[in-house]
């Protein structure tokens, strides 16, 4: 249960791919302005052999989230949903406006986004610092399941770096959030704990997610 209930949680945020969502692998020739986007993307040839690396895009017309389930409901209101919502009040529009792959380790699981527009970190930390503490239910009848989001040091200067913890019967899991302007672009990620022996490359929560996205920053910050 409780790894299904992090899972809907963390896919509303996961939702926040916003221009872009887990679909299928992008084909054809870029062209401006998607070519300086697929620029600013890592590539498979970025990760060691092994790591199973996956290029998205959501189909045309697809609104956002519209495969993933509605969020959980939270006390307070708004906090399992609550930065994605942010994301998109300040989500722009179009082709090329974001790019985004999913990168597997035995381990580790991320999806990684860059954005040819700005994040709104303050609204983002605030958040965060709102939903440091709140219970997510299935039903308004539910006891609830506590859940915490805790601020972790960024490898980099003005990153923000979150892990966000359910308890549950002495349990604890986590999943990871990043976000980061660079330049005129944004990198943001979220990455999942999932053990997976056939993948010969392992990987550890938080390094090897902050790893790849301090990797990305620069990628991006570099076109």
């Amino acid at each position: 249960m409780i790894r299904r209930a992090l899972a809907v949680t963390a896919v509303a945020c996961l939702s926040a791919c916003l221009s872009v969502g887990c679909g299928k692998p992008v084909t054809g020739t870029a062209t401006w302005p998607g070519a300086r986007l697929d620029a600013a993307l890592l590539t498979a040839a970025d990760f060691p052999p092994g790591v199973q690396f996956e290029r998205i895009i959501r189909d045309g017309g697809e609104p956002d989230g519209a495969e993933g389930p509605p969020p959980m409901l939270s006390r307070p209101e708004g906090c399992a949903d609550g930065l994605t919502r942010d994301i998109a009040r300040t989500a722009e529009r179009g082709p090329g406006s974001a790019g985004e792959y999913v990168a597997a380790y035995d381990g580790v699981r991320m999806v990684v986004t860059v954005l040819t527009w700005h994040l709104d970190l303050e609204r983002l930390a605030a958040t965060a610092e709102r939903c440091a503490e709140y219970r997510t239910f299935f039903d308004p009848s539910d006891p609830g399941i506590a859940m915490t989001t805790t601020q972790i040091p960024a490898p980099r200067d003005g990153a923000l770096v979150f892990e966000q913890t359910m308890h549950l019967g002495g349990e604890q899991t986590s999943v990871y959030f990043s976000f980061e302007n660079v330049g005129s672009m944004a990198v943001f990620g979220i990455a999942f704990p999932t053990p997976d022996p056939s993948i010969p490359v392992k990987g550890t929560l938080p390094q090897t997610f902050l790893d790849v996205t301090g990797k990305q920053a620069e990628r991006a910050q570099s076109v």
